[in-house]
């Protein structure tokens, strides 16, 4: 560090004491004893001085340097030091101040965005070869009755099952359910997940957790809500149109006299009331056929004798939209069903495929099945648009449609249907083929 202030009052001390040397020493040879006594102790005297002024700037650095090392910026410089010897060094510390001020206040702000969320988040810093706390977040604390230790040992005293599982796989990245016992209540399941990064020299374990059971809670009520959304929509729909004629009506018959166009505006009105009234009953008919599906009757039916039946009856439909079929279904196997109730799953799907084709030249509807796990699995595919990004966290949804003459139930009824049987159906779709997949046990 190039000081030139400190060097020019160090030339300048070391000159004078220099001088001093030689005059004490040509005193002393010219036999001036008491004269040269007594410059010599000047000499001692400015040496000391000189000493001292040395090492006060030494101590000075060292003492900002260790502050520096050991994060430790609560010392101020004084006002003559921030344009003196120690400008340079003052800049040094107050740029690192200010980027560890910056990085206390982000850290701060992570800190409060890992508190503020439901899930319970652990982060873990590698130290040599053992494992510390860098973070546990209020979630995990208060959800595990855990304290906010320091080290990894010492939370395996309170939640032995988390810490055995991670440290079976070696601390390797996992995505699992676990069953941890909470102090003395039942064992609850979560879905542990982690992941390993590393920044620089350090390396850190980050674990999350969700309780299962509060991730169904919250599902469900997105579910709900969305229904209830839809339920009033279409009540909302019916009852608004019906309620503004049924005071038309009123306001026409307490006439004194009805005119001819009175009664073609009293004919018109039942009738736009009695079409909205059915629209209502089938809706409410529809939700009855999704709260009150009755428990499959099963009976071994055979695989090919269940699609020959169902492509007798959609066969004349396909054609007449210009479809290709392609059945890859060959299996003489039987499976465990109510038959009745997959007819209609299966005809649920291929009709959803027929107006995914509307709009296409060449129409493909592919159906295939094969085994795999112990399990059946039925695929219906189609080369049409496909499933739009935005509602395809809707198709599922109970009276959701984007058709206009849909009643929004085929693919909800399906789901359940399916369910009930105790298998699953389930999607993919990209721009070129859409894929629902049946599977059954």
């Amino acid at each position: 560090m190039k000081n030139w202030k400190f060097y020019n009052a160090l030339f300048v001390r070391v000159l004078f004491v220099m001088t001093l040397f030689l005059c004490s020493v040509l005193l002393l040879y010219k036999g001036f004893r008491f004269n040269a006594l007594l410059v010599g102790f000047f000499v001692l005297v400015f040496l000391f001085e000189m000493y001292f002024f040395v090492k006060n700037q030494l101590l000075f650095y060292d003492k900002t340097i260790n502050s520096i090392l050991h994060d430790d910026f609560s010392a101020h410089f004084p006002e003559e030091h921030k344009k003196g010897n120690f400008n340079s060094l003052y800049h040094l510390y107050d740029t690192l101040k200010i980027q560890r001020q910056e990085q206390t206040s982000k850290e701060l702000i992570y800190r409060s965005i890992l508190n503020s969320i439901d899930t319970a988040a652990l982060i873990l810093e590698k130290e040599n070869d053992s494992w510390s706390i860098f973070i546990m977040n209020d979630c995990f604390s208060n959800l595990f009755k855990v304290p906010k230790v320091g080290h990894w040992k010492y939370l395996k005293n309170y939640l032995p099952a988390l810490c055995n599982e991670i440290e079976n796989v070696d601390f390797a990245e996992l995505k699992t359910a676990i069953s941890i016992k909470i102090e003395d209540q039942d064992l609850q399941t979560f879905m542990l997940q982690t992941s390993r990064t590393q920044t620089y020299n350090k390396e850190y374990f980050i674990i999350l957790l969700d309780s299962i059971q509060r991730v169904i809670e919250k599902k469900e009520k997105e579910a709900w809500i969305n229904l209830m959304k839809i339920i009033s929509h279409e009540l909302m729909n019916s009852l608004t149109p019906i309620r503004a004629l049924s005071q038309n009506l009123l306001h026409i018959v307490d006439q004194e006299k009805l005119e001819e166009d009175d009664f073609e505006d009293i004919k018109s009105s039942i009738s736009t009331i009695i079409n909205r009234s059915d629209h209502l009953q089938v809706f409410v008919e529809n939700y009855r056929k999704l709260a009150m599906l009755p428990t499959p009757n099963k009976q071994m039916t055979q695989i090919n004798a269940l699609f020959e039946d169902c492509l007798r009856i959609m066969n004349p439909i396909l054609k007449a939209e210009g479809i290709e079929l392609i059945n890859e279904i060959n299996s003489s196997r039987s499976i465990l069903i109510d038959k009745n109730q997959m007819e209609q799953v299966i005809i649920n799907l291929i009709t959803n495929s027929i107006h995914a084709l509307k709009e296409k030249t060449e129409k493909q509807l592919i159906l295939s099945s094969y085994s795999e796990n112990n399990r059946f699995f039925i695929v219906i595919s189609d080369n049409g648009r496909g499933v739009d990004p935005e509602i395809r966290d809707k198709v599922f949804l109970p009276f959701f449609t984007t058709r206009k003459d849909g009643a929004g139930i085929g693919l909800t009824l399906s789901k359940n249907i399916i369910e009930a049987h105790g298998g699953y159906l389930s999607y993919q779709t990209d721009a070129e083929k859409t894929d629902f997949v049946i599977c059954l046990i």
